[in-house]
């Protein structure tokens, strides 16, 4: 049996709109007698749009009337009417996320499609969505390798560690192609980020000489703005392992996201996506073409002998690679060992995150940490959001195994459980229901363990109501359909 789903992807981005339609061709590979297990036969992008600067009321609020109309523009310039969406995804990312009306947006844009996956994308979740666009996490995969991949955008860069295709870090650092404003026109500056007010203000360490401070309104030349874009390279190349420590990453990390930790040795690849990966492959001619240092960041990043001295990955897409398909669905049940309490069904679109083998089996103060340090990355502006903790479980558990498992899992969603969100943990071996009457005493109000799905970072989570007399919860695993070239 297969079907065909027509979806649409929506990014705002800190810099950009950008909107694609694919056809997904999704095919049950299950035999007739168990239960319908729904991938992904095959995707294509039918329209791409075109990449239209996001529109601003102010510093503070998006223009929700000119995204709409962006919008409405490229559906009618595709063909496609809102009846005929299956799924997609709407994502605000960059700081657009931040923005005091992001979650009116998404609310107007939804329904643009039918099941849509609709999110706020905080820098570390964006950073894994980048990652996963551009195809990073099969790369690292398929060549047992380790990958850094940046995502250079217009007001931050996004990090993503993948070893062996497993997500290992995360991070985000004020560095863009549009922390500097330029009128094409006139040259003369018009706007400066606060990060470039501070590079000047406190003379941050590891940097070379820097000249007179920039000012909104003077004529702006590459020689003048080189100091600048110079010292983003370095942080960049500083967080590769590529370059001695200098302080320089420490200055342009982005307040409120992750720190990386820095390398002990060069990472063996690295990886880049976003508006100014284009300008990295394939600068245009004109250095101020987009009306900022975006060009001028990707030449110096092309140009730099630390990145030219290590392997390169050309991703999957660039600018695009944020979302650039939709979400597709994969249908299971759970059932054999569930154990649920006092919830209200149905769940919707809570976002995984799975923890590694290592986090996962090093013990309850090593799980509590790293659950508590990752559910950092599904915090937006309103803090904390209901999350799926996804684990991979033992298939026959001592009891010892249980005991450590429960304590590590009860401390690290303490700070879920501070913020009125209940406990939802999804298993992939057939232990839920041991490890939800272990969880049970600890833990007052509604509780769900759930086994038998598999789901990875990035990917959402839906849960429908019992059925089978309740033995059985009806889960839909949504991920991102990125297109692979």
């Amino acid at each position: 049996m297969t079907q065909e789903l027509l979806s649409v992807g929506i990014d705002i981005g800190t810099s950009t709109t950008q909107l694609i339609f694919s056809r997904l061709t999704l095919e049950n590979r299950a035999n007739p007698f168990s239960v319908p297990r729904i991938a992904i036969a095959d995707k294509e992008v039918l329209y791409r749009s075109g990449i239209h600067f996001t529109p601003l009321l102010s510093d503070t609020v998006i223009d929700s009337e000119g995204v709409r109309t962006i919008v409405e523009e490229e559906y009618r310039k595709s063909g496609f009417e809102k009846a005929q969406i299956s799924t997609g995804a709407v994502i605000i990312t960059g700081e657009t996320a931040r923005k005091e009306n992001a979650r009116e947006v998404l609310s107007t844009l939804s329904g643009y499609a039918g099941d849509f996956v609709v999110a706020t994308a905080g820098p570390d979740l964006e950073s894994i969505l980048a990652a996963r666009g551009a195809g990073i996490d099969d790369y690292s995969k398929e060549h047992h390798t380790e990958v850094l991949h940046f995502d250079i955008g217009g007001g931050t860069s996004n990090l993503a560690l993948y070893d062996r295709g497993e997500l290992k870090a995360t991070g985000c650092m004020d560095v863009g192609g549009r922390l500097i404003k330029i009128d094409r026109e006139t040259g003369s500056i018009t706007y400066l980020s606060p990060k470039v007010r501070q590079f000047y203000d406190s003379a941050p360490p590891g940097c070379a000489a820097r000249g007179a401070p920039l000012s909104v309104g003077e004529a702006a030349a590459p020689e003048r703005l080189a100091p600048f874009v110079s010292a983003m390279v370095s942080a960049l190349e500083e967080i590769a392992g590529l370059r001695e420590p200098t302080g320089l990453a420490d200055f342009f990390w982005t307040g409120g996201a992750a720190n990386m930790p820095l390398p002990a040795a060069p990472v063996p690849c690295v990886s880049f996506s976003g508006g100014v990966a284009d300008c990295i492959w394939s600068p245009p001619e004109d250095w101020l073409a987009y009306g900022d240092i975006g060009v001028l960041l990707g030449r110096a990043i092309r140009e730099s002998p630390a990145f030219r001295g290590t392997e390169l990955v050309r991703g999957e897409e660039t600018i695009r690679a944020t979302v650039v398909g939709a979400g597709s669905h994969s249908t299971d049940l759970s059932g054999s060992t569930i154990f649920y309490r006092g919830v209200e069904f149905p769940l919707k679109n809570l976002p995984i995150l799975k923890l590694t083998e290592e986090e996962e089996r090093g013990g309850p103060a090593r799980l509590a940490a790293a659950i508590r340090e990752k559910l950092r990355w599904f915090a937006d502006e309103g803090g904390l959001t209901q999350t799926a903790l996804c684990l991979r479980g033992e298939k026959n558990p001592s009891y010892r195994a249980v005991k450590e498992l429960t304590q590590g899992v009860r401390e690290g969603l303490e700070p879920l459980l501070g913020r009125g969100f209940f406990p939802v943990v999804v298993v992939e071996t057939d232990m839920a229901k041991v490890l939800g009457q272990a969880l049970a005493p600890g833990i007052s109000g509604p509780l769900l363990c759930l086994d038998g799905v598999s789901a990875d970072n990035g990917d959402y989570i839906d849960i429908g109501a019992p059925v089978a007399n309740g033995a059985v919860l009806p889960v839909v695993i949504k991920t991102l359909a990125f297109q692979k070239n």
